[in-house]
């Protein structure tokens, strides 16, 4: 038999919100805006590829497509990570997650695509979390305020 005490159920030491409070909020900006850095990259890496692809589903003007997509995930990407005006930033990349996911994987018989489309809306409502919660302590934004 242990001599150990436990606290009761549901009673969390006070040092565990607090480092769940200041860590968790930056690994998960971390984490999200990886994926539009990287995607961001990828476009500069391949322009034609991705013009050619925008252009296939039939949206409009897609080199300029191109250029605000590229600009959206890259400059969004690294302002998420920064955690610089964050809310901002995770609305700008939500409504971009969720047109992404409409034009870009809207064919649901391909499994493929919807596993793409339905992971868009997983970032999607991340990205909400970010929005109603900000950017926590560490970010630039939490250090301004």
């Amino acid at each position: 038999m242990s001599n150990q005490a436990y606290a009761p159920s549901g009673v969390v030491p006070a040092a565990v919100p607090s480092a769940i409070t200041t860590i968790v909020p930056a690994v998960g900006r971390v984490l999200i805006s990886t994926i539009f850095i990287l995607s961001g990259l990828s476009k500069l890496a391949a322009p034609a590829m991705t013009i050619g692809y925008i252009q296939s589903v039939g949206l409009p003007l897609p080199s300029l497509a191109y250029g605000i997509a590229t600009f959206i995930e890259i400059v969004g990407g690294i302002t998420l990570l920064l955690g610089y005006r964050t809310r901002i930033a995770a609305g700008v990349l939500f409504v971009f997650t969720l047109a992404t996911a409409v034009f870009f994987h809207n064919h649901f018989g391909d499994q493929n695509q919807f596993t793409h489309f339905f992971k868009n809306i997983a970032i999607a409502g991340g990205l909400l979390h970010v929005i109603a919660f900000g950017g926590g302590r560490v970010s630039i934004d939490g250090r301004r305020s």
